[in-house]
């Protein structure tokens, strides 16, 4: 059974006995998902196409090479939508997973716990950064609320549908989530993903609003990584004073004490340390390769959930692109395990996708290039 069927996407993920719709309920009477069907579900981008983009390349007027990282991206695009010439980037989309962490509550983020409901409103409203941006390059934005510790009340319904509770565990003392709810965020993010492929959205720029999410995130890739505290432990986006980086230090490495023992379960691991925007977008990233959709990474939280999604599915890296360097260690960490080498440095760390949407329109230059340079004479 193909995880990529629009009419029961997560069906191949788990056993269950059921029939309807999968639901938070739902998850909690089946069996545990089974995050190793991804491993056989996810297919790298076609290597043949590749080769002929890369052929095609070759006998366009500018000598190979000349146009730098585009002559890499349009191959990759062609690869990846199996197509030669390669089509134009359409109907790109920026996904934005929400969720506050009770960690923040130790006073680790410059913002104040429990305000990531905040952000959202400022994204919806227009009057953030990635709004800005996505009006000015004419892309949809789409917020999925996770975690959000606000009433779900406040918020549009379009947004709130997937919420799995109100905030996330404190996870240096704590679990994030139950492993039912981070079935359920898990699931969550497969369904929008879904969504997203079946609507014809044929690439994604991903990113996060969240408030305490990039300690979630350096305690994964700490632990995936096998580093200590103080290596992965930035900032954030709005850069805290010393004393927040010492306690932010401190809460990542007692939660790294805690996730060690479950390294060898992707789940558990999000459940125990993670937090329902992060599952949320591990599945949504899981699923996005296994429906061949190509997605730009943004900061250290999207970073963090590829890894553990390339945990899951070696080949699923092959369909992101790592969009900026946040200045974030933990991203850099991750994006080198991942061999993923970032499109963008121009030091934005405002978050909320806005450093990757910057670098859709370098993918949608080198797409229109390798589509339209014309061909030189035959080489005889």
């Amino acid at each position: 059974m193909a995880i990529s069927d629009a009419t029961t996407p997560c069906s191949a993920l788990t056993d269950r006995q059921e029939t309807g719709p999968i639901t938070a309920g739902t998850v909690r009477r089946m069996s545990s998902l089974n995050l190793d069907d991804f491993t056989d579900l996810i297919e790298r981008p076609d290597g043949g196409v590749r080769r002929d983009a890369e052929a095609r390349r070759e006998r366009q007027i500018v000598p190979p090479g000349a146009l730098g990282r585009l002559d890499d991206l349009g191959e990759w695009l062609a690869a990846a939508q199996s197509a030669v010439p390669v089509r134009a980037i359409e109907r790109p989309r920026v996904v934005l997973f929400a969720g506050d962490h009770g960690v923040a509550g130790l006073g680790v983020s410059a913002r104040p716990a429990g305000s990531a409901d905040e952000l959202v409103r400022s994204v919806l409203d227009g009057a953030s950064p990635v709004s800005v941006l996505a009006r000015r390059l004419g892309v949809p934005v789409r917020v999925v609320d996770m975690a959000l510790d606000c009433e779900p009340e406040s918020l549009p319904d379009e947004v709130v549908r997937h919420r799995v509770r109100r905030g996330s565990g404190r996870i240096d003392v704590e679990d994030a989530l139950t492993l039912e709810e981070a079935e359920a965020a898990f699931l969550a993010g497969v369904a929008v993903a879904d969504e997203e492929a079946d609507s014809g959205t044929d690439l994604v720029v991903l990113g996060d609003v969240s408030v305490g999410g990039t300690t979630a995130a350096a305690v994964l890739i700490a632990a995936l990584c096998g580093t200590d505290a103080s290596v992965v432990t930035g900032r954030g986006g709005r850069a805290i004073d010393d004393l927040a980086w010492m306690r932010k230090c401190a809460a990542v490495r007692d939660a790294l004490r805690r996730a060690r023992p479950v390294l060898g379960d992707q789940l558990q691991l999000l459940a125990a340390v993670g937090g329902a925007d992060l599952a949320a977008i591990t599945g949504f990233l899981l699923q996005s390769a296994a429906r061949k959709t190509p997605v730009i990474l943004d900061g250290v939280v999207s970073a963090a959930c590829a890894l553990v999604g390339q945990r899951v599915a070696f080949r699923a890296p092959d369909w992101w692109l790592a969009g900026q360097t946040s200045g974030e260690p933990a991203q850099a960490k991750a994006f080198d395990r991942m061999a993923l080498e970032p499109l963008l440095d121009h030091g934005v760390t405002v978050g909320e996708g806005a450093g990757a949407l910057l670098a859709l329109p370098l993918v949608q230059a080198a797409a229109a290039l390798a589509a339209e340079l014309p061909e030189g004479p035959e080489k005889e």
